[in-house]
């Protein structure tokens, strides 16, 4: 009897998926996507229905192969990507190139990869989802339109290789709006003045001036500050007024995808990206020594907070045997997911809430441990009783001069032997009554000015996205990270700043593209799209309304919008000539060249005030090691770094001689022992090393060649790895070779 085969995402889950099946299925893996868009050209007929012509992806071929020949000796095909529009879509494209080996496809999904989930799936299977497909193959044709037709209009206007996203643009948008805010900012100065008191018991206790005179009290100079400690130096404090109130804190809902990425932004500084990273692996499964692999979490991209009632009865169980029956609220937690939620997945939990943080903390990696800790403690607390909390606000009063302090007691701690929470201006008081004199120890004055609104850090820009109904849970690590490499934007002090290039991609598109642009139409669209989703919108009359705007707009844009290419204003005068510079845009960012050029030759790097002001960026005195004599006119060649970080030697005679060569290890190329592997850069600054011969040999390695041969396997060249911690270790280059050994053990 044939085996039926089950054919997942990724090759992480066929462990995991085969530990709990064991012979009687076949598990393979299509390793994400297998067929998409082509690169090279639009791919979208718009005069026949936006048609999309799909490809099998570029170096997928083997594995299309391997699903073919698997489906073809199937029983019954069960198609399990992700349980989301993505994986409806991957799912989609699998069917569309086995059905011709197999008929019998069904659709299976879980929320997580557990032994019950996946049996009660394949027992439960459905039809694949046309909506779903359709509302993902709406977005993917939407981006390629804005994407290969906005593009070209950048390269031609601003720079060559820039590109723009229909979503990303108007995050974007956000950034640059920011950074205008705060350049346009006006500080105003302002006095927080602190009395540091004492009753007749212990501790002594700050309070913090709130009125003056019955009114809410101002404080904006020095020497207003001055006559209020001379209004109150030498006369009494009185308690006016003790409030005691007892309340109930209630925790906050499990993770969903926006809080998870913001938490462990906050928490641990992991970038969205990072964060959806490890949360995948926590998902799929690691693992854990005597339990084998094993799945931690349930799925991790969703907007709904609800999780099932087997995971509540659970939680509950953990928690009376943990803490006792009290640390239980009287009525189970259900909590409310938002309006626009999908609401089609849980929240995220870990799947087995007895595998506490503590258990795996020594067999996974250190990042693993600490997301999931995050996950555990979030999910266990949303289920436990509120803390129950004395408040107490008391007022003292000092010639006219009224001052607060907040103090809080912990009457019972619920959800807060988990996740203990104190506010920053709770102070602990000792116990005070009405009418009760004081004694002032110390008066603190102390000078602030208002300051303008914070830039955007990945998790305040996941909250904004978010809460303006930009994209949606999958697609916030993607939009950052596209931001960050299309170098629109930079990391400043873990905040986001706009870059110059970004500044002028996002005013021109501001500019032209006003709907495109626009938060709310944004917003709308993925609305839209979510009704696409649920059968309540065709996709086709969607794409049919954006583009009836976007094209013409488009087309006047491409003759009417000013070119940058010439450069931006900086405000600046060449040094070397006295003529104005201007700021341009090249392959390693943003320099300033001289409008004289080329009877001039002046650039150089810039800085920029907070208000915007350009400076030119001191330079560094050269200090070029002399490496031997130039081939061309017989000068000293010196060893030089390019912008990008690596290593080259040129003619000193520069500009007159333009030789240049790379700088070379020594070391003869392993793959054609003609060239030598010489030392280069990525466009992000990373060192690697390739063969001088390229394009004839396109041998390259990231780790700096070391002089072989593999004891191992007997390549020609080691690589110098370093690992965690800077521990520095040889190893093979080649991936089929698992040879490492660190130095000292040569």
């Amino acid at each position: 009897m044939a085996k039926d085969l089950i054919i997942v995402e990724s090759p992480a889950k066929v462990k995991t998926i085969s530990k709990f099946l064991g012979n009687n299925y076949t598990v393979l893996a299509s390793v994400g996507h297998i067929r998409d868009l082509p690169r090279n050209t639009l791919a979208v007929d718009e005069n026949n229905g936006f048609t999309p012509h799909y490809q099998v992806i570029e170096g997928k071929e083997r594995v299309v192969a391997q699903l073919c020949q698997a489906a073809a000796k199937a029983g019954t095909v069960f198609l399990a990507p992700d349980p989301d529009r993505e994986g409806e879509a991957i799912a989609w494209h699998i069917a569309a190139l086995i059905e011709d080996k197999n008929t019998n496809i069904q659709r299976i999904q879980f929320n997580e990869i557990t032994a019950k989930a996946v049996r009660e799936a394949l027992q439960n299977p459905r039809p694949l989802n046309a909506n779903l497909f359709d509302a993902q193959q709406a977005r993917r044709i939407l981006d390629r339109l804005v994407g290969y037709k906005l593009s070209p209009l950048l390269w031609k206007k601003v720079k060559r290789g820039i590109s723009a996203g229909r979503v990303q643009s108007v995050a974007l948008r956000l950034i640059v709006e920011r950074d205008k805010e705060r350049r346009e900012f006006t500080p105003e100065e302002y006095w927080l003045i602190r009395a540091m008191l004492a009753g007749q018991e212990p501790p002594s206790f700050k309070a913090e001036l709130t009125k003056l005179d019955g009114k809410k009290a101002k404080v904006g100079s020095a020497a207003e500050a001055e006559t209020l400690e001379q209004r109150i130096a030498g006369n009494p404090f009185v308690v006016t007024s003790v409030a005691v109130k007892e309340r109930e804190r209630t925790p906050v809902p499990p993770f969903i995808t926006s809080t998870l990425q913001q938490a462990a932004n906050q928490r641990h500084s992991y970038t969205a990206k990072r964060t959806m990273n490890i949360a995948q692996r926590l998902y799929e499964g690691v693992e854990l020594g005597e339990l084998g692999t094993t799945a931690l979490i349930t799925y991790m991209r969703t907007d709904s907070v609800r999780i099932s009632d087997e995971a509540r009865d659970a939680a509950k169980t953990f928690i009376e045997t943990t803490w006792g029956p009290e640390y239980y609220p009287k009525k189970a937690r259900v909590f409310k997911s938002k309006g626009s939620a999908q609401d089609a997945h849980e929240a995220i939990r870990p799947v087995d809430v007895t595998i506490t943080p503590d258990r795996i903390k020594s067999l996974v990696a250190p990042e693993q441990y600490q997301l999931y800790r995050l996950i555990w403690n979030r999910f266990v607390a949303s289920q436990m009783a509120g803390a129950k909390v004395e408040d107490t606000v008391v007022l003292a009063e000092c010639n006219g001069v009224e001052f607060k302090a907040k103090g809080e007691r912990v009457l019972f701690p619920g959800f807060y032997v988990l996740s203990p929470q104190k506010s920053d201006d709770v102070v602990d008081l000792p116990k005070l009554t009405q009418g009760q004199n004081l004694t002032l120890e110390k008066l603190d004055k102390e000078q602030k000015f208002t300051q303008p609104p914070a830039r955007y850090s990945e998790a305040s820009l996941v909250r904004e996205l978010e809460e303006k109904g930009i994209g949606r849970p999958s697609t916030y690590a993607s939009i950052i990270s596209t931001l960050v490499d299309r170098e629109y934007v930079k990391l400043e002090e873990k905040h986001f700043a706009a870059t110059d290039l970004g500044v002028v991609v996002c005013d021109l598109l501001a500019e032209y593209f006003v709907q495109l642009m626009d938060v709310g139409f944004t917003a709308a669209m993925e609305e839209s799209l979510d009704k696409v989703a649920e059968g309540e919108e065709d996709w086709v009359e969607l794409l049919t309304k954006f583009t009836k705007d976007f094209n013409p707009t488009l087309e006047i844009a491409s003759g009417a919008m000013d070119s940058v290419k010439g450069g931006l204003p900086s405000g600046v005068v060449c040094p070397e000539c006295g003529k104005d510079t201007v700021i341009k845009f090249g392959k390693a960012g943003a320099f300033l060249a001289c409008s004289g050029y080329p009877e001039c030759r002046f650039t150089s790097n810039f800085t920029r005030d907070e208000d915007g002001t350009v400076h030119i960026a001191e330079r560094e005195k050269p200090n070029h090691e002399v490496v031997g004599k130039c081939p061309d006119c017989g000068a000293d060649l010196v060893l030089k770094k390019a912008r990008t970080g690596s290593r080259f030697i040129a003619c000193s005679a520069y500009p007159k001689c333009t030789h240049a060569e790379p700088f070379s290890t020594g070391i003869p190329c392993p793959a054609c022992s003609e060239g030598q592997l010489v030392e280069k850069s990525s466009k992000r600054g990373k060192i690697f090393y390739s063969c001088n011969t390229y394009p004839k040999c396109d041998y390259a390695m990231w780790d700096k060649p070391v002089p072989g041969p593999c004891p191992k396997c007997e390549w020609p060249v080691l690589g110098e790895h370093i690992g965690r911690g800077g521990v520095v270790s040889l190893a093979c280059p080649q991936k089929a070779c698992s040879y490492r050994k660190k130095p000292e053990e040569e």
